[in-house]
C-alpha cells in the first residue's frame, strides 16, 4: 500500500491503460477514484459509453466535459495567431491539448475535494511534463500520481492480465501498431514502422487526409474571414469555432492538405518520429499568415517571427501557464487588433496556397507599389536613403583603407569556361 490518499481525479480516456489504472489506484492507494474526460473532438467512438465503463472499472463518479470551443478559442487559435510551429513542421495539436485538459482536471479536483490527481502518461514522453507543470502552476498542493512510473505493468499483455484478474471490462479489439492522439485540431501517429526514420508511412495509416495523388484533379477555392485574427466564416458563411474547423478539416482532408512527417526533439531528451494530419489547422495557419502580410508593418511582422519560435517552445514544453507565455500572448493579441479581412486560398493535391487577400486595414497601397508611372513616390529620393542606409559600410571601408586592411577582390577565374 502506498501513502494514504483519500480521493484521486484520474484523467481518463477509457483505453486499456486508464481502465486498468482505476483499480490499480484503489488497490495501491486505498482511495476513491473519480474520472475526468475532456471532449476535445476525439470522436464519438472514443466517448460513447465512457461513463458506464468508468463506473464498471471501479470509479465512483465520471465527469465528461465538452471543451472543444474553449480548446480552440483559448489555446489552438491563439497559438495559430502567434504563428508558432515547433521545429518548422509541427502545429502543436497534442501540446496545447494537455494544458486545457489538466486545467479542468484541477478544477474538478477542487470541486470534489480531492487530494490527488493521476494520469496515464508514460515516463518517456512529453505529456507527463505538460500535465504536471499545469498542476504545479494551478494547484501546487495536489499530489500527482503517475502509475507508469510506479507499477510493474510493462506491456499490453500485462495490462490485459491485470484487467482480467480484477474484472475490468476491456474491449477485445486488436491494438493498432500505431500510438495515436486525436482531437478536433489534428491526429498524430507514432510507433510501428514509423520508428524507422527511413520507412515511408503506409497509406492505410492516414485517417483524416486522402493521398495527394488521389485528391481531386480540380482545385478548390475558398475564402476565410478573420476578425482580429480569429477565423469567423468560410465562403462568407459565419460559423462558430467548432463548426468552422470541422468544415475546414473536411475540405482540407479531401484534398490531401495537412500532412507532416518529422523527427522531433522531445523535451525529455530523445528524438522521436511523428506523422501528423492537421488539414483545417494547416489551412488556417497559411490563410492567417497571408492576411498578416498586408495588415502588419515590417517591424511588427519580423519581431513576431522571433516570438513565434519561443512561443512554440513554451507550448511544446508544457509551459502554457507561465508568465512568459502570458506576456507573449499579450504581444500577439496586440498585433491582431487589425488582422481583419478575407483570404482566398487554393487547395490542390496536398497544397494550400494563398491566392488573394484583402482587409480594411491593409497597409498595401497599389499607388505606392506600382511599377507604372505614379505621383506619390519620387524615385530620386532613393539615392539619399541608400547613402544614409549604407553610411556605416562606407565609413568602415574608408577606415580599413587608411589602415591597409581594405578587402581585396580576387580576379575571377574564367579558365573553367575554356573549350578543349
Amino acid at each position: 500500500m502506498k501513502s494514504k490518499v483519500n480521493k484521486v481525479i484520474l484523467a481518463y480516456s477509457g483505453g486499456l491503460d486508464t481502465s486498468v489504472i482505476v483499480p490499480w489506484l484503489k488497490e495501491n492507494y486505498g482511495c476513491e477514484v473519480v474520472t475526468f474526460t475532456a471532449n476535445l473532438g476525439q470522436g464519438d467512438e472514443e466517448l460513447i459509453g465512457l461513463e458506464e465503463k468508468a463506473i464498471a472499472s471501479g470509479a465512483s463518479k465520471a465527469h465528461i466535459l465538452d471543451l472543444r470551443e474553449e480548446f480552440l478559442t483559448e489555446y489552438a487559435f491563439p497559438t495559430m495567431q502567434a504563428g508558432a510551429i515547433y521545429e518548422r513542421l509541427y502545429l502543436l495539436g497534442t501540446s496545447f491539448a494537455r494544458p486545457v485538459t489538466a486545467k479542468h482536471l484541477v478544477k474538478i479536483a477542487e470541486e470534489e475535494g480531492a487530494d490527488a490527481v493521476a494520469h496515464g502518461c508514460t515516463g518517456k514522453g512529453n505529456d507527463q511534463v505538460r500535465f504536471e507543470l499545469t498542476v504545479k502552476a494551478l494547484s501546487p498542493h495536489l499530489q500527482v500520481i503517475a502509475p507508469w512510473r510506479e507499477w510493474e505493468i510493462r506491456s499490453r499483455e500485462d495490462a490485459l492480465a491485470y484487467a482480467r484478474a480484477h474484472g475490468i471490462p476491456v474491449a477485445a479489439t486488436e491494438k493498432s501498431i500505431y500510438s495515436r492522439d486525436r482531437n478536433i485540431w489534428h491526429l498524430s501517429h507514432e510507433g510501428g514502422i514509423l520508428e524507422d526514420p527511413w520507412a515511408q508511412p503506409e497509406e492505410e495509416m492516414f485517417q483524416l487526409t486522402v493521398a495527394p495523388e488521389e485528391a481531386p484533379d480540380e482545385p478548390l477555392y475558398l475564402t476565410i474571414d478573420f476578425e482580429k485574427g480569429f477565423p469567423v466564416a468560410v465562403d462568407g458563411e459565419p460559423m462558430g469555432p467548432v463548426e468552422l474547423l470541422t468544415r475546414l478539416n473536411e475540405l482540407g482532408g479531401a484534398h490531401g492538405v495537412g500532412r507532416a512527417d518529422l523527427v522531433e526533439n522531445r523535451l525529455v531528451g530523445m528524438k522521436s518520429r511523428g506523422v501528423y494530419e492537421t488539414p483545417g489547422g494547416t489551412i488556417l495557419y497559411i490563410a492567417h499568415q497571408g492576411l498578416e502580410s498586408i495588415c502588419l508593418d515590417r517591424d511588427a511582422l519580423h519581431y513576431k517571427e522571433v516570438v513565434a519560435h519561443r512561443f512554440a517552445e513554451l507550448v511544446y514544453y508544457g509551459k502554457w501557464f507561465t508568465p512568459l507565455r502570458e506576456a507573449l500572448s499579450a504581444f500577439v493579441a496586440k498585433t491582431q487588433e487589425r488582422v481583419t479581412g478575407t483570404v482566398r486560398v487554393k487547395l490542390y493535391k496536398g497544397t494550400c496556397t494563398v491566392v488573394g487577400r484583402k482587409s480594411p486595414f491593409s497597409l498595401y497601397r497599389e499607388e505606392f507599389a506600382t511599377f507604372g508611372k505614379d505621383d506619390v513616390y519620387d524615385q530620386s529620393d532613393a539615392a539619399g536613403f541608400i547613402n544614409l542606409f549604407g553610411l556605416p559600410l562606407k565609413v568602415k571601408a574608408l577606415v580599413d583603407r587608411e589602415n591597409g586592411a581594405a578587402a581585396k577582390l580576387e580576379a575571377p577565374d574564367y579558365s573553367r569556361f575554356k573549350r578543349d
